[in-house]
């Protein structure tokens, strides 16, 4: 359940370093989720629309009412370059807010892509558009346009808080959050990462095992692990 004002567009919101969240789209979700100490995920039951959607940007941020879509209509106008929709619903709700329609004005207005805690459709026009889309579900069903909700309000999508403005990255793996005031730190830490994880790669290949990389054998031992022939 949502706890937020309802009928309210906020036009001026903190976006994220572009610099950081250019430096962020580099990197997989799990390597941020890892980097920024396990934390930001959004539940799994998002999925991407098709299989190569990925996406990475500023939240534009939508509380949306069950079976309505009119405050995507309204965010549209909200959107920067860059900018990635987060739309979250007051309850839960798979019918299809989204579709071929909307992701042609999204685009015209710099979208990213977008992230819904709800249903989309127009599947294989979205493929074809590469208008990346992360959702609950696809659903044919259309939803109506009478219900106020809010733009640029803190949301909970997929369990995980969205403010406005914070850095969102999607893909097949996932999707995850990054608080805009850390966007560049955690940046860093995946820089680092993904450094240590080379040099491991590397040892993997050359045949090394995980127990002596990670030295495990000790503490398999202690706790009584046998070897027999």
């Amino acid at each position: 359940m949502q706890h937020t004002e309802i009928g309210v567009v906020h036009t001026a919101i903190t976006r994220a370093d572009p610099e950081a969240v250019a430096a962020l789209s580099a990197f997989g979700v799990a390597t941020i989720h890892e980097a920024m100490g396990r934390v930001g995920l959004m539940r799994p039951y998002l999925r991407p629309a098709y299989p190569a959607a990925r996406l990475c940007g500023t939240a534009v941020t939508v509380l949306l009412q069950p079976g309505d879509n009119w405050m995507l209509h309204v965010a549209a106008e909200q959107i920067r370059e860059g900018d990635v929709v987060v739309a979250a619903c007051t309850t839960e709700s798979e019918d299809g807010f989204f579709g071929e329609l909307l992701a042609t004005s999204f685009r015209s207005r710099g979208c990213a892509g977008l992230v819904i805690d709800g249903g989309v459709r127009d599947v294989a026009e979205l493929e074809g558009m590469d208008f990346p889309v992360f959702s609950r579900a696809v659903n044919a069903k259309g939803t109506v346009k009478a219900t106020l909700g809010s733009v640029n309000v803190p949301v909970v999508c997929g369990n995980a808080l969205v403010r406005p403005g914070d850095a969102v990255v999607a893909d097949v793996d996932g999707i995850v959050v990054v608080p805009r005031e850390r966007a560049a730190e955690v940046a860093t830490a995946c820089a680092k990462r993904e450094a240590a994880e080379e040099g491991k790669r590397a040892r993997f290949r050359a045949g090394e095992l995980g127990l002596d990389i990670y030295g495990m054998r000790g503490p398999l031992a202690e706790l009584g692990l046998r070897y027999e022939d």
